[in-house]
This record gives structure tokens, C-alpha cells and sequence, in this order.
């Protein structure tokens, strides 16, 4: 069966497709629309996922959705409400669009499907009559993305973001081939007074009293709070407590009323001080909620999701202070991962749950976007001033990051969730700390932590505390973890002050190119990390198209781009690399394909 599915939200709106329980495509709007969080309807999100799968409108058999903020032209409401809106829309004052999970809280009902209209959406746009639809609650879809990639027999599935179908949280446990969910699904979507007791929302409230962008900028408390002392915790802690069932409560009426309370207790007070304070109040509450359920479940695995797990810092102190054998965080673990989850959860209620936990599997990669192979180097030699290097990809792109360059990878298709992974990921040497501020005036950020290191397999427990319970989450760069101490003074542009890095480790087969790259860096120095920074500049998405990789290496964000093909370096034609002790021969069959 061929599966779209999708997430409409007020921010990070996405597509997905899937071959029955195939992930073949997914993509946030934001690479598309070029605007940072893009939300509404992912309508360039959802074309770009049906053509990477080769598919038109018509052939879609199943349409799987969050309630989130869709058409209002497609919502059914109340007479004199529809009157109102067709009044405004009439005068030009009304919403193009209203979040389906309000109007269902607002009607007492569960039944989205009697609230949407199903056969004028598919008509409008170009679907089948038949097509199914599905609506997914968007803690179960949280849920189901990150359980669906892990082969558990038994774990605990905690989600944790701001607010969502009506709840800030959910909690559900996999045990003797039964999931129940104790907190967080459709039967507290039609409470009229649902508690504000969001710790995300608070986050992002402390996000906006340090001058940041709420939804936006919560990374930079995560990398500012080991900066600071957590002054503040006692005061922002005393309005939280965890209820008689291990979840978090608090007293607010309003979220308006929990935002007042963040900023009278930061204002004032330097950001470090407002970062480490409502981390420690996060950490200590979260923590103490999955050890809470953690012993009531008797599980020893969790898989997290929702923004909140965006927190590496907070991800890293579950791993380490709970009794786990294993800890997974699903990679687009913000609400840009809820078109996966919506997918997912119509498999699980057209199969059933036995059918869905058999087709379970875990994840190799998140590469599920376009690929523009061929198109980028096409892009890039008719360009006027950039030159290509002859020689082995990988090696000339080595021997240029031990000269000092910045480099940056444009290989394949396009990864899906916030993390770049390789495929359009920025590359440099970790020795030398101040590579960090470079790289920060070159790309217009303004970042607290350092870059994040990339480590193959093999070196990964050499260099960074790499157990088997935070292995899994590292691959995809959702978790920190110490450095060891013998490595901190050789890698240092890689190194948080608390002595910790966020790695990402790659299997040598994944990505040929980047792996490729890296290994020839280690040969040439000694040094098993390289630095991996998303392909962006501050405010921008990371680099989709050629077009944009182009005009990044036009205006010097970076001092070459390398491809499956090629490297690229601005004024210099046809230039040959220097020559390695191994000459400039293939050294395997690999680097043979990378010749250009």
C-alpha cells in the first residue's frame, strides 16, 4: 500500500511516504520554502516525497495526518461559526488555517474524520475518491516513530514537547507483546481544563527571557547551561512536582500564566544563569519521571521522543543515571519527526499490533531526501571561477582539512530531521579549538557548544564513553557522552566544557564518501574525529539544492565541496592535490569510484 503522510503544524511542518512499512521518502517543508520551522501545509514537502518515491497523486491508497493546522475550507464546524468564518473570510480577516486538535477539544469529540472533509480535500487535490484517510494523536505518533525503529521486546516509550492533542506528555510501555499508553492518547484530547505543566513549554518561555526565539533557539540554553550555575532552579522548580502516577504537575491556569512565572523569575539575571537553572529543573524532573516509570514498567529500554529530546544534554543524563541497557532517541525527534509517526500509526491500526511489532526494524539512516548526484556537479563546474581538484575525492578533501580548509560534504540524498549526518554536512579539523570561532564568523552563528565530532565504528569506545546504551542514539548525533580524557587536549575544537561532545558514528559502508574522507584524515594525522556542522548558515535550513551548496561556496562559507565525484575549491582549475605517501593512485576499490 502507498502511504502519504504528513504533519501541518504552526512550525517544522513535514512529508513522508511509505511502501507499506517501507520508509521510502521524508522531508520538512523547510528545505523546500527556505524559511527556518517553515509550518501549514507541507504542500511542496508532500510533492518532493512523491516524486522521490515515483509516485503521482492518484496512486496514494492511504493519506495519514496529524490534527494539525489544516485548511479551514476542510473543517467542519458549528452553523453559526461557519456563518462567522465565511463572513471573515469574505472581509479577508480569517485564518487560512486552524489546528484540527482544537476543534476537536472545542466539539468534545475524538472522531476527526467527522470534523474534516475528507471527500473535498481528496477531490480538490487530486487524490483518489478512495483514498483513506487516518488521524494520528500526536503523542502516539511521537510515540510509535521511535518504538517502530527498535527490536524491544519490552521498553518503556516516553514523549516530552510542548503541548500537543491536548497533553505535554505521554507515557507507554511494550511488555509480554502488549503496548498500553498510562498517559498521553485520545482520551484526554476533549478535556476542557487539561493541565499546563509543559517543562518544554517552560524551556521555551526561558528561551525567550534569555533574548532567543522560542521553538527555535532552545539549543543554545542546552550548549549555554554548562556556562553557568543553576541559581534560579529553586524558584522555577517550585511551581513543578511529579503527581502520585510519576508525572509532571504543576498549578498554572494559562500557559500565559507559566510564561509570566519564567520571566519574573529570569529577569534580570545573565543568560548563563536563566540556561544552567531551567536545565537542571528539566533534567532533574524528567529524570526522576522515566526512573518512575521505569520501575513501574520493570523495563531496562526506553525510546524517547518529542521535542524535548532535542536536549542531548538531558538525553546523555537519562542514559547514565537510569537503569537502562539501551536508550534511543528518534532522530526527528521534534514535531518534523510526526509525519513518520502519523505513518506509522495507521499501519499499527490497519494491521494490528502483533503485525506491526513482526515488521519492526531498526534504523541504518536517515537519508530520505532528494539526491541530486550528477545536478551538483553539473552545478558546480559550469560555474565561472570554481575549479575541480583531479585525484581521489576523498584524499584530496583529507589533504585540504590538514592544510586548514573548511570543507563541505554534498553527497547523496538529503537527511531528514535536524541533524546533519554527512550527506550535507560541513567538515574540518577538531585540533584546533579556534576553528571554532572561524567557523562561527563564516556561517554567521552565534553557538555556545562546539562543533559536534563524527568517529567511525571502530574508534568510537576509544575515543568517547561509547556503551551499548547510548551506541545506538550516537549514530544519529542525539545524545552526548564524555570524551575521554587521553583525547580532549588532541580534539579540542570538539570538546564542551563540561569535557563532553555529541558524536555521531558512522559504519564504514554507510557513507562511502564521508568515511572515506575520514579515514584518510586519521592516516594522515594520527586523529580518529573530524568536526561534522550542518550545511547552513544561521537562520537558514541546511543546504538542499545545488543551487544553494553554490552560493555557499561562492560567498566562502567554505573553502571547497566535495562530492561523489569531485572537489571544488573557488579560482583554481584543474588543480592537482598534494600527493599522499601513497601516491595519488586508488588506494581500493572504494576510492577508485571516487575518482574523478
Amino acid at each position: 500500500m502507498r502511504i502519504l503522510a504528513f504533519h501541518a503544524g504552526p512550525h517544522d511542518s513535514t512529508a513522508a511516504a511509505f511502501d507499506d512499512y517501507e520508509l521510502v521518502a521524508a522531508v520538512a517543508e523547510e528545505r523546500l520554502t527556505r524559511r527556518k520551522n517553515a509550518g501549514g501545509m507541507p504542500w511542496l514537502a508532500i510533492d518532493d516525497v512523491l516524486a522521490i518515491a515515483g509516485w503521482q497523486r492518484t496512486d496514494v491508497d492511504a493519506i495519514a495526518t496529524t490534527r494539525g493546522l489544516l485548511p479551514v475550507q476542510y473543517l467542519r464546524f458549528s452553523l453559526h461559526k461557519e456563518i462567522d468564518y465565511a463572513v471573515r473570510r469574505w472581509l479577508g480577516t480569517e485564518k487560512p488555517a486552524r489546528e484540527l486538535s482544537l476543534l476537536c477539544q472545542r466539539r468534545r469529540t475524538t472522531d476527526s474524520a467527522a470534523l474534516f472533509r475528507g471527500e473535498r480535500f481528496l477531490a480538490e487535490h487530486g487524490f483518489r475518491a478512495d483514498t483513506r484517510l487516518h488521524f494520528a494523536n500526536h503523542h502516539e505518533a511521537h510515540a510509535l516513530a521511535a518504538l517502530f525503529y527498535t527490536s524491544w521486546k519490552d521498553a518503556l516509550v516516553y514523549t516530552s514537547d510542548g503541548v500537543g492533542d491536548n497533553v505535554s506528555c505521554s507515557v507507554r510501555t511494550l511488555k509480554d507483546d502488549r503496548l498500553e499508553c498510562h498517559y498521553g492518547d485520545d482520551r484526554w484530547l476533549t478535556i476542557q481544563r487539561a493541565r499546563k505543566a509543559s517543562l518544554a513549554m517552560a524551556y521555551g518561555y526561558a528561551t525567550e527571557a534569555c533574548g532567543f526565539v522560542r521553538t527555535r533557539h532552545e539549543g543554545k540554553l542546552t550548549g549555554l547551561a554548562a556556562h553557568g550555575e543553576p541559581a534560579l532552579a529553586p524558584e522555577l522548580a517550585r511551581h513543578f512536582r511529579l503527581d502520585r502516577n510519576g508525572l509532571v504537575a504543576a498549578d498554572f491556569p494559562t500557559w500565559g500564566a507559566l510564561q509570566r512565572m519564567v520571566a519574573e523569575t529570569c529577569k534580570g539575571h545573565d543568560r548563563s544563569t536563566i540556561a544552567a537553572s531551567i536545565q537542571k529543573v528539566a533534567e532533574d524532573l524528567t529524570v526522576a519521571s522515566v526512573r518512575h516509570w521505569l520501575a513501574r514498567s520493570g523495563s531496562r529500554r526506553v525510546a524517547l521522543a518529542g521535542g524535548m529530546f532535542a536536549n542531548v544534554r538531558l538525553n546523555r543524563l537519562i542514559a547514565e543515571a537510569c537503569p537502562v541497557d539501551e536508550v534511543f532517541v528518534f532522530p526527528a525527534m521534534g514535531d518534523d519527526g510526526l509525519s513518520v509517526g502519523a505513518g506509522t500509526s495507521f499501519l499499527l491500526a490497519r494491521d494490528g499490533l502483533q503485525t506491526w511489532l513482526s515488521n519492526r526494524r531498526r534504523l541504518r539512516s536517515v537519508r530520505l531526501g532528494r539526491n541530486y548526484d550528477g545536478d551538483i556537479d553539473r552545478c558546480l563546474a559550469a560555474a565561472p571561477g570554481v575549479g575541480r581538484h583531479r585525484g581521489v575525492a576523498a584524499q584530496v578533501a583529507a589533504d585540504l582539512i590538514v592544510d586548514g580548509k573548511v570543507g563541505a560534504v554534498y553527497s547523496g540524498r538529503m537527511e531528514y530531521g535536524p541533524r546533519a549526518l554527512g550527506a550535507r554536512s560541513i567538515v574540518a579539523s577538531p585540533a584546533d579549538a579556534a576553528i571554532n570561532d572561524d567557523l562561527n564568523r563564516r556561517l554567521d552563528r552565534t553557538d555556545f557548544m562546539p562543533f559536534a565530532p563524527f568517529v567511525l565504528e571502530e574508534d568510537a569506545a576509544r575515543v568517547f564513553e561509547i556503551t551499548d546504551v547510548n551506541r545506538y542514539a550516537a549514530h544519529f548525533m542525539t545524545i552526548t557522552c564524555a570524551v575521554r580524557p587521553e583525547w580532549r587536549k588532541r580534539i579540542p575544537a570538539v570538546v564542551h566544557v563540561d569535557g563532553t561532545a555529541r558524536p555521531q558514528i558512522i559504519g564504514a559502508d554507510e557513507n562511502p564518501l564521508y568515511a572515506g574522507i575520514l579515514k584518510k584524515f586519521r592516516a594522515a594525522t594520527g586523529l580518529p574525529v573530524l568536526i561534522n556542522t550542518s550545511f547552513n548558515v544561521h537562520e537558514e535550513p541546511i543546504v538542499n539544492r545545488p543551487a544553494e551548496c553554490l552560493k555557499a561556496l561562492l560567498d566562502r562559507r567554505v573553502d571547497f565541496v566535495v562530492t561523489e565525484q569531485a572537489v571544488y575549491t573557488l579560482d583554481e582549475t584543474d588543480v592537482v592535490p598534494t600527493i599522499s605517501a601513497a601516491g595519488d593512485a586508488p588506494a581500493t576499490a572504494d576510492d577508485a569510484a571516487l575518482v574523478w
